[in-house]
């Protein structure tokens, strides 16, 4: 089914080596998740302010979307770090990146720059999650097998 086997749910010494760029993009992509889910959070209790945030873009009930999303960010977040199903966890938090740019296009109305509240920085991640994607499914291609 969709070419998933178990060696998608092996935590490999190889997927920490290093010298391997790709490597490194993926541990950052997951990384980078983590304070995505940490965000929705504020005192122990979903943060008000993120639930506002996701009302106005129209999520209902927004609180059950806020959790959905933190559960996607920390999902796929755990999967990239420890390279677990990359191609589809990369799929998954590039799609919940999109889902946060059409968020903030209908709160917020068109902005690019990150720090004016704009979706430079998911737009941004996003792309990179996607590479990280093709690059699984095309094999997991290494610097050394482009290089002549």
């Amino acid at each position: 089914m969709l070419g998933i086997t178990k060696k998608d749910f092996l935590i490999r010494a190889a997927s920490f080596n290093l010298t391997n760029p790709w490597n490194i993009l993926r541990i950052i992509c997951g990384v980078f998740m983590f304070p995505h889910a940490a965000s929705k959070f504020a005192a122990g209790a979903l943060n008000p302010g993120t639930v506002g945030f996701f009302a106005k873009a129209g999520f209902a009930p927004p609180e059950f979307w806020v959790i959905l999303a933190a559960m996607v960010e920390v999902g796929t977040g755990l999967a990239l770090l420890f390279g677990i199903c990359t191609r589809f966890a990369a799929l998954g938090a590039a799609g919940a990146l999109a889902v946060a740019v059409y968020a903030l296009q209908m709160v917020k109305g068109f902005g690019w720059t990150w720090n004016t509240g704009g979706y430079e920085y998911p737009v941004f991640w996003g792309i990179v999650c996607l590479a990280v994607a093709l690059n699984e499914f095309n094999g997991g291609a290494t610097s050394k097998s482009h290089s002549h």
